[in-house]
Protein backbone atom coordinates (compact mmCIF):
# COMPACT_ATOMS: atom_id res chain seq x y z
CA UNK A 1 0.00 0.00 0.00
CA UNK A 2 1.31 3.24 -1.10
CA UNK A 3 0.98 5.07 2.62
CA UNK A 4 3.11 7.52 4.23
CA UNK A 5 4.71 5.43 6.60
CA UNK A 6 4.98 6.36 10.98
CA UNK A 7 9.16 5.50 11.76
CA UNK A 8 9.13 6.69 15.04
CA UNK A 9 6.59 8.70 17.47
CA UNK A 10 7.90 10.42 20.79
CA UNK A 11 6.22 12.31 23.50
CA UNK A 12 7.61 14.02 26.64
CA UNK A 13 5.26 13.63 30.15
CA UNK A 14 3.27 16.53 30.21
CA UNK A 15 4.13 19.05 32.94
CA UNK A 16 1.81 20.86 34.98
CA UNK A 17 1.52 24.51 33.25
CA UNK A 18 3.34 26.49 36.68
CA UNK A 19 6.01 27.89 37.87
CA UNK A 20 6.53 24.94 40.35
CA UNK A 21 5.94 22.52 37.19
CA UNK A 22 9.00 20.02 36.38
CA UNK A 23 9.78 21.25 32.96
CA UNK A 24 9.21 25.26 33.79
CA UNK A 25 12.71 25.49 33.58
CA UNK A 26 13.55 24.76 30.20
CA UNK A 27 12.24 26.96 27.02
CA UNK A 28 9.98 25.69 24.70
CA UNK A 29 13.14 25.38 22.37
CA UNK A 30 15.64 23.94 24.51
CA UNK A 31 12.76 21.18 25.49
CA UNK A 32 11.45 20.60 21.62
CA UNK A 33 14.88 20.38 21.12
CA UNK A 34 15.91 17.69 22.80
CA UNK A 35 12.99 15.91 21.74
CA UNK A 36 14.10 16.20 18.34
CA UNK A 37 17.31 14.85 19.67
CA UNK A 38 16.14 12.17 21.05
CA UNK A 39 14.19 11.07 18.38
CA UNK A 40 17.17 11.42 16.07
CA UNK A 41 18.81 8.96 17.86
CA UNK A 42 16.21 6.19 18.47
CA UNK A 43 15.37 6.28 14.58
CA UNK A 44 18.91 6.17 13.25
CA UNK A 45 17.39 8.75 10.36
CA UNK A 46 20.45 10.56 8.69
CA UNK A 47 20.22 13.96 8.95
CA UNK A 48 20.43 14.67 5.08
CA UNK A 49 17.51 12.28 4.59
CA UNK A 50 15.11 14.59 5.79
CA UNK A 51 13.80 17.00 3.78
CA UNK A 52 10.93 19.12 5.74
CA UNK A 53 9.34 19.73 9.13
CA UNK A 54 6.01 20.92 10.46
CA UNK A 55 5.38 21.28 13.88
CA UNK A 56 2.42 22.80 15.98
CA UNK A 57 2.29 25.66 18.67
CA UNK A 58 -0.70 27.73 19.45
CA UNK A 59 0.50 31.35 21.16
CA UNK A 60 3.27 31.64 18.87
CA UNK A 61 4.64 34.98 20.86
CA UNK A 62 7.67 35.58 22.93
CA UNK A 63 9.86 32.06 23.42
CA UNK A 64 7.44 30.36 21.04
CA UNK A 65 7.74 32.61 18.25
CA UNK A 66 9.92 32.58 15.32
CA UNK A 67 9.04 29.52 13.86
CA UNK A 68 9.69 27.93 17.19
CA UNK A 69 10.11 24.27 15.30
CA UNK A 70 12.92 25.64 12.62
CA UNK A 71 14.60 26.97 15.56
CA UNK A 72 14.49 23.76 17.80
CA UNK A 73 15.69 21.38 14.58
CA UNK A 74 18.75 23.43 14.38
CA UNK A 75 19.21 23.20 18.22
CA UNK A 76 18.34 19.69 17.98
CA UNK A 77 21.30 18.83 15.62
CA UNK A 78 18.96 18.29 12.46
CA UNK A 79 21.59 20.78 10.62
CA UNK A 80 20.59 23.96 9.11
CA UNK A 81 19.77 22.78 5.52
CA UNK A 82 16.53 21.51 6.59
CA UNK A 83 13.83 23.73 6.16
CA UNK A 84 10.42 23.91 8.81
CA UNK A 85 7.65 25.82 9.53
CA UNK A 86 5.26 26.31 12.18
CA UNK A 87 1.36 26.09 11.71
CA UNK A 88 -1.73 26.95 14.34
CA UNK A 89 -4.81 25.34 13.90
CA UNK A 90 -5.85 25.46 17.84
CA UNK A 91 -6.01 22.46 19.72
CA UNK A 92 -5.97 20.77 16.66
CA UNK A 93 -2.56 21.92 15.44
CA UNK A 94 -0.25 18.79 16.29
CA UNK A 95 -2.28 16.29 14.91
CA UNK A 96 -2.48 18.63 11.49
CA UNK A 97 0.88 19.03 11.36
CA UNK A 98 1.56 15.37 11.05
CA UNK A 99 -0.99 15.34 8.55
CA UNK A 100 0.62 17.87 6.59
CA UNK A 101 4.35 16.34 7.03
CA UNK A 102 2.83 12.57 5.76
CA UNK A 103 1.70 14.43 2.67
CA UNK A 104 5.16 16.38 2.41
CA UNK A 105 6.82 13.04 2.80
CA UNK A 106 4.48 11.72 -0.38
CA UNK A 107 4.80 14.71 -2.48
CA UNK A 108 8.54 14.82 -2.09
CA UNK A 109 9.12 10.51 -1.81
CA UNK A 110 11.37 11.84 0.91
CA UNK A 111 11.57 11.63 4.87
CA UNK A 112 9.70 14.30 7.40
CA UNK A 113 9.58 15.43 10.75
CA UNK A 114 6.51 16.90 12.72
CA UNK A 115 5.23 17.19 16.03
CA UNK A 116 4.57 20.29 18.34
CA UNK A 117 5.15 22.21 21.67
CA UNK A 118 3.50 23.94 24.25
CA UNK A 119 5.24 25.20 27.26
CA UNK A 120 2.05 27.32 28.74
CA UNK A 121 3.74 27.44 32.19
CA UNK A 122 5.80 30.11 30.59
CA UNK A 123 4.02 31.13 27.74
CA UNK A 124 0.34 31.34 28.87
CA UNK A 125 -2.30 30.85 26.66
CA UNK A 126 -4.00 33.96 24.80
CA UNK A 127 -0.64 36.09 25.22
CA UNK A 128 -0.24 36.29 21.78
CA UNK A 129 -3.33 38.28 21.96
CA UNK A 130 -5.20 37.24 19.25
CA UNK A 131 -8.19 39.62 18.23
CA UNK A 132 -11.37 37.48 19.13
CA UNK A 133 -10.15 37.94 22.43
CA UNK A 134 -9.37 41.52 22.66
CA UNK A 135 -12.46 42.75 20.81
CA UNK A 136 -15.90 42.00 21.48
CA UNK A 137 -17.65 43.51 18.39
CA UNK A 138 -15.03 40.93 16.30
CA UNK A 139 -15.80 38.30 18.10
CA UNK A 140 -19.66 38.69 17.91
CA UNK A 141 -19.30 39.30 14.45
CA UNK A 142 -17.55 36.14 13.84
CA UNK A 143 -19.44 33.89 16.39
CA UNK A 144 -16.59 33.32 18.78
CA UNK A 145 -17.70 31.66 21.78
CA UNK A 146 -15.11 30.72 25.02
CA UNK A 147 -14.63 26.89 24.68
CA UNK A 148 -16.20 26.12 27.98
CA UNK A 149 -18.89 27.95 27.70
CA UNK A 150 -19.73 26.44 24.21
CA UNK A 151 -19.08 22.98 26.02
CA UNK A 152 -22.05 24.02 28.35
CA UNK A 153 -23.90 24.86 25.33
CA UNK A 154 -23.19 20.95 23.91
CA UNK A 155 -24.21 19.82 27.06
CA UNK A 156 -27.66 21.54 27.06
CA UNK A 157 -28.64 20.82 23.88
CA UNK A 158 -27.74 16.98 24.57
CA UNK A 159 -29.22 16.81 27.94
CA UNK A 160 -26.24 16.26 29.95
CA UNK A 161 -26.31 16.70 33.82
CA UNK A 162 -23.04 18.12 36.17
CA UNK A 163 -23.22 14.31 37.11
CA UNK A 164 -22.88 12.67 33.72
CA UNK A 165 -20.09 15.15 33.24
CA UNK A 166 -18.21 14.16 36.32
CA UNK A 167 -18.33 10.76 35.95
CA UNK A 168 -16.26 11.03 32.91
CA UNK A 169 -13.84 13.05 34.07
CA UNK A 170 -13.11 10.61 36.92
CA UNK A 171 -13.06 7.50 34.96
CA UNK A 172 -10.33 9.65 32.85
CA UNK A 173 -8.18 10.00 35.73
CA UNK A 174 -9.23 6.69 37.13
CA UNK A 175 -7.64 5.39 34.18
CA UNK A 176 -4.54 7.67 34.40
CA UNK A 177 -3.97 6.12 37.39
CA UNK A 178 -3.99 2.39 36.29
CA UNK A 179 -1.69 3.21 33.27
CA UNK A 180 1.30 4.89 35.49
CA UNK A 181 1.88 1.35 36.27
CA UNK A 182 2.15 0.40 32.67
CA UNK A 183 5.69 1.01 30.45
CA UNK A 184 5.61 3.35 28.13
CA UNK A 185 8.14 3.27 25.57
CA UNK A 186 7.19 6.28 23.67
CA UNK A 187 6.96 8.64 26.25
CA UNK A 188 10.76 9.99 27.04
CA UNK A 189 11.96 11.29 30.36
CA UNK A 190 12.92 15.04 30.50
CA UNK A 191 16.17 16.22 31.60
CA UNK A 192 18.48 19.53 31.76
CA UNK A 193 21.30 20.76 29.99
CA UNK A 194 23.55 18.76 32.97
CA UNK A 195 21.71 15.36 32.86
CA UNK A 196 19.44 15.70 35.60
CA UNK A 197 15.80 13.99 35.44
CA UNK A 198 13.22 17.20 35.29
CA UNK A 199 10.38 14.44 34.62
CA UNK A 200 9.56 11.02 33.63
CA UNK A 201 5.77 11.16 34.36
CA UNK A 202 2.93 12.70 33.57
CA UNK A 203 2.53 15.29 36.22
CA UNK A 204 -0.98 16.65 36.41
CA UNK A 205 -2.83 13.14 36.94
CA UNK A 206 -5.10 13.42 40.47
CA UNK A 207 -4.84 9.80 41.99
CA UNK A 208 -7.18 11.42 44.85
CA UNK A 209 -9.90 12.52 41.79
CA UNK A 210 -13.69 10.99 42.17
CA UNK A 211 -17.02 11.90 41.34
CA UNK A 212 -17.72 13.01 44.75
CA UNK A 213 -14.90 15.60 45.01
CA UNK A 214 -15.61 17.20 41.37
CA UNK A 215 -19.02 17.52 42.61
CA UNK A 216 -17.59 20.16 45.21
CA UNK A 217 -16.43 22.48 42.43
CA UNK A 218 -18.02 25.61 41.00
CA UNK A 219 -18.85 25.84 37.21
CA UNK A 220 -17.05 27.84 35.38
CA UNK A 221 -19.66 30.13 34.71
CA UNK A 222 -21.30 29.85 37.55
CA UNK A 223 -21.36 33.48 38.53
CA UNK A 224 -21.15 34.59 35.03
CA UNK A 225 -21.61 34.51 31.52
CA UNK A 226 -25.26 35.90 30.98
CA UNK A 227 -24.71 38.08 27.74
CA UNK A 228 -23.45 34.83 26.31
CA UNK A 229 -26.72 32.82 26.99
CA UNK A 230 -28.85 35.13 26.25
CA UNK A 231 -27.13 35.01 22.50
CA UNK A 232 -27.59 31.45 22.26
CA UNK A 233 -31.19 31.84 23.47
CA UNK A 234 -31.74 34.08 21.25
CA UNK A 235 -30.78 31.52 18.43
CA UNK A 236 -32.03 27.99 20.38
CA UNK A 237 -35.05 29.39 22.04
CA UNK A 238 -36.20 25.97 22.55
CA UNK A 239 -33.70 25.21 25.24
CA UNK A 240 -34.93 27.31 27.50
CA UNK A 241 -31.72 28.38 29.24
CA UNK A 242 -27.92 27.15 29.02
CA UNK A 243 -26.96 24.78 31.91
CA UNK A 244 -23.39 25.43 33.12
CA UNK A 245 -21.67 22.12 34.01
CA UNK A 246 -18.26 22.12 33.34
CA UNK A 247 -15.68 22.83 36.35
CA UNK A 248 -11.79 22.89 36.37
CA UNK A 249 -12.09 18.95 36.80
CA UNK A 250 -14.29 18.05 34.18
CA UNK A 251 -11.94 20.03 31.83
CA UNK A 252 -8.43 19.61 30.66
CA UNK A 253 -5.65 21.13 32.01
CA UNK A 254 -3.48 23.44 31.14
CA UNK A 255 0.22 21.65 30.59
CA UNK A 256 3.76 21.60 29.27
CA UNK A 257 4.87 19.42 26.59
CA UNK A 258 6.53 18.58 23.27
CA UNK A 259 6.12 15.96 20.60
CA UNK A 260 7.99 14.35 17.59
CA UNK A 261 6.88 12.16 14.98
CA UNK A 262 9.24 10.76 12.26
CA UNK A 263 7.72 9.81 8.37
CA UNK A 264 8.18 9.10 5.55
CA UNK A 265 7.12 7.85 1.89
CA UNK A 266 7.51 3.64 1.44
CA UNK A 267 9.92 4.10 -0.59
CA UNK A 268 11.98 6.96 1.14
CA UNK A 269 12.04 4.59 4.06
CA UNK A 270 12.73 1.31 2.28
CA UNK A 271 16.06 3.55 0.87
CA UNK A 272 17.28 4.68 4.65
CA UNK A 273 16.64 1.26 5.73
CA UNK A 274 14.36 2.35 8.62
CA UNK A 275 11.71 -0.17 10.81
CA UNK A 276 8.31 1.41 10.11
CA UNK A 277 5.68 1.10 13.46
CA UNK A 278 2.70 1.87 11.58
CA UNK A 279 0.76 3.08 8.36
CA UNK A 280 -1.13 6.52 7.91
CA UNK A 281 -4.16 5.10 5.92
CA UNK A 282 -6.33 8.52 5.80
CA UNK A 283 -5.88 12.50 7.41
CA UNK A 284 -9.21 14.57 7.43
CA UNK A 285 -9.85 18.01 8.40
CA UNK A 286 -13.24 19.31 9.64
CA UNK A 287 -15.18 22.41 10.71
CA UNK A 288 -18.35 23.06 12.33
CA UNK A 289 -19.69 26.66 13.66
CA UNK A 290 -19.72 27.41 17.21
CA UNK A 291 -18.71 24.80 19.04
CA UNK A 292 -16.05 22.06 19.74
CA UNK A 293 -17.69 19.25 17.58
CA UNK A 294 -15.58 19.15 14.76
CA UNK A 295 -14.10 15.63 15.71
CA UNK A 296 -17.05 13.87 14.76
CA UNK A 297 -17.02 14.97 11.07
CA UNK A 298 -12.81 15.10 10.82
CA UNK A 299 -13.14 11.38 12.09
CA UNK A 300 -15.72 10.27 9.85
CA UNK A 301 -14.19 11.55 6.95
CA UNK A 302 -11.26 10.54 7.82
CA UNK A 303 -12.83 6.68 8.20
CA UNK A 304 -15.05 7.31 4.85
CA UNK A 305 -11.65 8.08 3.15
CA UNK A 306 -9.57 4.71 4.55
CA UNK A 307 -12.64 2.24 3.17
CA UNK A 308 -13.72 1.77 7.05
CA UNK A 309 -16.64 1.98 9.76
CA UNK A 310 -16.29 3.26 13.40
CA UNK A 311 -17.13 -0.45 14.41
CA UNK A 312 -13.33 -1.09 12.67
CA UNK A 313 -11.38 0.52 14.44
CA UNK A 314 -10.40 -1.16 17.70
CA UNK A 315 -8.70 1.39 19.71
CA UNK A 316 -9.46 4.88 19.55
CA UNK A 317 -7.12 7.92 20.97
CA UNK A 318 -9.22 11.15 21.14
CA UNK A 319 -8.36 14.49 23.13
CA UNK A 320 -10.95 14.93 25.91
CA UNK A 321 -11.72 18.31 26.14
CA UNK A 322 -14.48 19.59 28.10
CA UNK A 323 -16.76 16.21 29.33
CA UNK A 324 -19.87 17.18 27.53
CA UNK A 325 -18.24 17.54 24.45
CA UNK A 326 -16.37 14.01 24.84
CA UNK A 327 -19.55 12.18 25.77
CA UNK A 328 -21.54 13.95 22.37
CA UNK A 329 -18.12 11.61 20.23
CA UNK A 330 -19.03 8.91 21.97
CA UNK A 331 -22.74 9.07 21.49
CA UNK A 332 -22.23 10.12 17.69
CA UNK A 333 -20.45 7.12 16.61
CA UNK A 334 -21.70 4.44 19.25
CA UNK A 335 -17.62 3.63 20.87
CA UNK A 336 -17.49 1.24 23.34
CA UNK A 337 -16.08 2.90 26.29
CA UNK A 338 -13.24 0.00 26.67
CA UNK A 339 -11.97 0.86 23.42
CA UNK A 340 -11.45 4.69 24.26
CA UNK A 341 -9.02 6.72 25.88
CA UNK A 342 -8.48 3.47 27.57
CA UNK A 343 -5.64 5.12 29.92
CA UNK A 344 -7.18 8.83 30.15
CA UNK A 345 -6.20 12.13 28.04
CA UNK A 346 -6.07 15.46 28.70
CA UNK A 347 -8.95 16.08 31.59
CA UNK A 348 -6.46 13.65 33.37
CA UNK A 349 -3.11 14.48 31.75
CA UNK A 350 -3.23 17.92 30.91
CA UNK A 351 -3.24 20.09 27.13
CA UNK A 352 -0.05 21.23 25.87
CA UNK A 353 -2.31 23.24 22.96
CA UNK A 354 0.04 22.35 19.79
CA UNK A 355 1.63 19.31 21.08
CA UNK A 356 -1.13 17.23 22.58
CA UNK A 357 -2.54 16.06 18.30
CA UNK A 358 1.01 14.41 17.88
CA UNK A 359 1.37 13.06 21.38
CA UNK A 360 -1.90 11.36 20.88
CA UNK A 361 0.16 8.99 17.68
CA UNK A 362 2.49 7.72 20.22
CA UNK A 363 -0.45 6.84 22.73
CA UNK A 364 -2.29 5.09 20.41
CA UNK A 365 0.96 3.59 19.44
CA UNK A 366 1.90 2.11 22.50
CA UNK A 367 -1.19 0.61 23.97
CA UNK A 368 -1.88 -0.83 19.83
CA UNK A 369 1.38 -2.57 20.48
CA UNK A 370 0.72 -4.00 24.06
CA UNK A 371 -2.59 -5.10 22.59
CA UNK A 372 -1.34 -6.53 19.17
CA UNK A 373 -3.89 -4.14 17.65
CA UNK A 374 -4.18 -3.37 13.97
CA UNK A 375 -6.44 -0.78 13.75
CA UNK A 376 -6.79 2.66 15.55
CA UNK A 377 -8.28 6.43 15.54
CA UNK A 378 -6.66 9.64 16.66
CA UNK A 379 -8.65 12.87 16.92
CA UNK A 380 -8.75 15.80 18.30
CA UNK A 381 -11.02 19.24 18.36
CA UNK A 382 -10.22 22.75 18.70
CA UNK A 383 -11.49 26.48 19.31
CA UNK A 384 -13.58 27.89 16.38
CA UNK A 385 -15.04 24.50 15.24
CA UNK A 386 -11.48 22.98 13.63
CA UNK A 387 -10.78 19.13 14.03
CA UNK A 388 -8.74 16.55 12.41
CA UNK A 389 -8.52 13.07 12.49
CA UNK A 390 -6.32 10.24 11.40
CA UNK A 391 -6.69 6.67 10.90
CA UNK A 392 -4.17 4.99 11.80
CA UNK A 393 -2.71 1.06 11.08
CA UNK A 394 0.07 -0.76 13.19
CA UNK A 395 2.62 -2.56 11.73
CA UNK A 396 4.41 -5.55 13.07
CA UNK A 397 7.56 -4.73 15.25
CA UNK A 398 10.48 -4.86 13.10
CA UNK A 399 8.77 -4.32 9.54
CA UNK A 400 10.92 -2.58 6.67
CA UNK A 401 8.63 -1.18 4.21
Amino acid sequence: MNAPLIVQALRTPRGAAKASGSLHSLSPAQLLAGHLSELRERSGAAIEQVTDAVFGCVTQTGEQGGNIGKIACMLGGWGSQMSAVTINRYCASGLSAVSWAAQQAMAADSLTLAGGVEMMSRVPMLSDQPPFAQDADLARQIDYLPPPWSSDLVATRLGLSRSDCDAYAALSQARAVAARALPMPSRVPVHDAQGQLLLDHDENVRESSTAEKLAGLKAIYENGAQELDTWALRREPELGRIVHVHTAGNAPCMADGAAAVLLGSPQAVRAAGLPARARILACADACVPLVQTGAVQASEEALRRAGLQAGDIELWEVRDSFAAITLHYLRSLNIPLERFNVNGSAIALGHPLGATGAMLISCLLDEMDRRELRLGLVAIAGAMGVATAAVIERLPKGLHA
